[in-house]
């Protein structure tokens, strides 16, 4: 395990007091597009995938090794845990939604809409109610390098829900070119999603009305690249991938602060006991470092 010097970069006095260790550890390195960091607390280990590779692999916090959680995975992208700690996978190369149960078995939670497969779903989040929010860019069926080559049946790229019910899909969003990264305010009152390709990459912000989207303003733009994944910390300060770190946001949308990486970022999770260990996929490798501040809970 190797070390790289921390640069927490202060653009606004808010900022000024979020920081950490002063070196991020490389946990692993080697892959080819690192993606998907989801933390199990109970079993104290973190897993993530190496998506052109059609890898998910999985870090040990006991023991610091790392070794193959699934081979072939669908080319899995983004993972999140659900509330009774099952995990929760768009997989890319099979276009669909998928969740691990605890016995190791896999149940495919949405993997059509209207009869038409999903191009590549990308990235999940998961309400209070049970419902499962995931985007839809073109990334896995635009080549064969992180999925299977093919053309799209929906024809455009979208953002679904699906009904903790009856498990129904339905889009809830459906003016995005490359939609990416989500996540939800605290109080759910608001979604965050971005849209990579655009240019400059932005995030917009939406209203939530149930399980309803309205509005959907640019909240942040991006001026070092596509911004990837998102999340929020426990202030409520809005965390995003981008190409020279990770960029965090007041709630108000300022840029208020960088945490700056070694390799283009692609996602970040909370983790650890108390949540204020900070994991980060970028390019070949996972960093991590521990944080004065911390991930919400459920």
């Amino acid at each position: 395990m190797d070390t790289v010097k921390a640069h927490f970069e202060v653009l606004d006095e808010r900022f000024a007091r979020v920081n950490g260790d002063e070196w991020m550890q490389r946990l692993h390195t080697g892959c080819r597009w690192t993606e998907g960091p989801a933390y199990f607390p109970a079993g104290r280990y973190l897993v993530f995938s190496d998506i052109p590779n059609d890898r998910v692999l999985r870090w040990d916090e006991t023991t610091g090794a790392v070794g193959v959680f699934r081979e072939p995975a669908g080319f899995h992208n983004g993972h999140t845990v659900d509330r009774q700690g099952r995990l929760v996978s768009c997989e890319q190369g099979g276009r669909r939604v998928t969740r691990t149960e605890h016995d190791g078995t896999t149940t495919v939670l949405a993997e059509t809409y209207q009869g038409k497969r999903f191009n590549s779903p990308n990235d999940v989040v998961e309400s209070s109610d049970g419902a499962l929010w995931f985007t839809d860019p073109s990334y896995g069926i635009d080549s064969d390098y992180e999925g299977h080559q093919a053309e799209s049946e929906i024809g455009a790229c979208h953002i679904y829900r699906v009904d903790p019910v009856d498990g129904s899909v339905r889009i809830v969003a459906d003016d995005f070119t490359r939609p990416n990264g989500l996540a939800f305010s605290l109080d759910e009152s608001l979604l965050y999603i971005a849209d990579t390709r655009q240019d400059p990459s932005h995030i917009r912000v939406f209203s939530m009305d149930g399980g309803k989207l309205s509005g959907g303003g640019i909240f942040a733009t991006s001026d070092a690249g596509g911004f990837d994944g998102i999340r929020l910390d426990a202030a409520g300060r809005v965390w995003a991938a981008a190409h020279d770190g990770l960029h965090c946001f007041a709630p108000d949308g300022t840029r208020i602060g960088k945490l700056r990486v070694p390799e283009v970022c692609s996602n970040l999770t909370f983790g650890g006991p108390r949540r204020n260990d900070l994991f980060i996929t970028a390019s070949s490798s996972v960093y991590t470092l521990r944080v004065n501040f911390s991930g919400p809970r459920h």
